[in-house]
């Protein structure tokens, strides 16, 4: 049996509060693609390396 890699998930409260947004703005990200996410039942799960690279994507110049 292969190992699985150790990834950690997080719950969309746990990415909301680290981000320093409401739940749904993460809900909102994961419907349109933005923030990859895995469905658990009636659940979100995120892997937390993809909320690692979201936050350290460079941010878009504006103006």
């Amino acid at each position: 049996m292969s190992e699985l890699p150790d990834v950690r998930f997080l719950t969309v409260a746990e990415v909301a509060a680290l981000m320093r947004v409401s739940k749904m703005t993460v809900y909102r990200m994961v419907h349109a693609g933005e923030l990859p996410a895995v469905r658990f039942g009636r659940s979100y799960r995120v892997p937390e390396s993809a909320v690692t690279e979201l936050v350290q994507r460079p941010v878009a110049d504006v103006g």
